[in-house]
């Protein structure tokens, strides 16, 4: 049986002596490899096209173009690829655009080597990890009053609910085609008509609205 390959990792930061430590951490973690580092934003995109990282450690405030903008541009270029912010930031302008630029978890610099690394790996298999206090802030911003009347999810459609069942348990695009055997283009289509009929924006607001509604289990 062949080896599992290691998770490629690209650090993207710009203090030189975070990029050493995490580099230097996560070198010693089984299954990680640390295939770059990048200073900057561009940087990291010129760097992200070369390795073709499976996740990227992604600071938010850098000179020039900054975490939020390169987490987008990155996932324009690599959708695949699975973005873990890693800042000392938790105000909402940064923490809200950057998840709706599509970063997968979102931890702090004060995580511990292991809980950065457990984040890594998770990432690796589809599953988002969101510092608690984020958590705390995300399902507050979306909660809502109890309603009697009729919810929007009982207007979705039977494959609509299946795909956002799998948007809950953190699946890509790519991943949602396989597990119900449909294409790319036609996830797409069902993610558009699901967030227009719940009302969210994207697919970080319908994963909430799931769990919050008891439709991720």
């Amino acid at each position: 049986m062949a080896e599992q390959q290691p998770i490629k990792v690209l650090l993207v930061d710009d203090h030189e002596m975070v990029r050493i430590g995490l580099a230097a951490v996560l070198g010693t973690e089984e299954g990680i490899e640390v295939v770059g580092e990048a200073g900057n934003g561009q940087d990291g995109l010129r760097l992200a096209k070369a390795y073709d990282p499976d996740v990227v450690l992604m600071d938010l405030v850098m000179e020039g173009m900054d975490g939020i903008e390169t987490t987008r541009r990155l996932l324009e270029q690599q959708p695949e690829c699975r973005v873990i912010v890693l800042t000392s930031f938790l105000d909402d302008e940064k923490m809200y655009p950057v998840i709706e630029a599509g970063a997968f978890s979102y931890l702090l610099k004060t995580s511990r080597a292991s809980e950065i690394a457990d984040a890594i790996r998770a990432a690796a298999r589809g599953q988002s990890v969101l510092e608690s206090q984020v958590a705390s802030k995300m399902m507050n911003r979306f909660r809502r009053p109890a309603q009697t009347e009729a919810q929007p999810h009982e207007e979705l459609t039977d494959r609509e609910m299946e795909v956002l069942h799998l948007i809950a348990q953190g699946k890509s695009n790519q991943e949602i085609a396989d597990e119900l055997f449909i294409g790319i283009k036609t996830v797409k289509y069902h993610l558009t008509n699901m967030f227009s009929k719940l009302g969210v924006e994207d697919r970080t607001q319908a994963a909430i609205y799931a769990h919050r509604n008891g439709l991720a289990e």
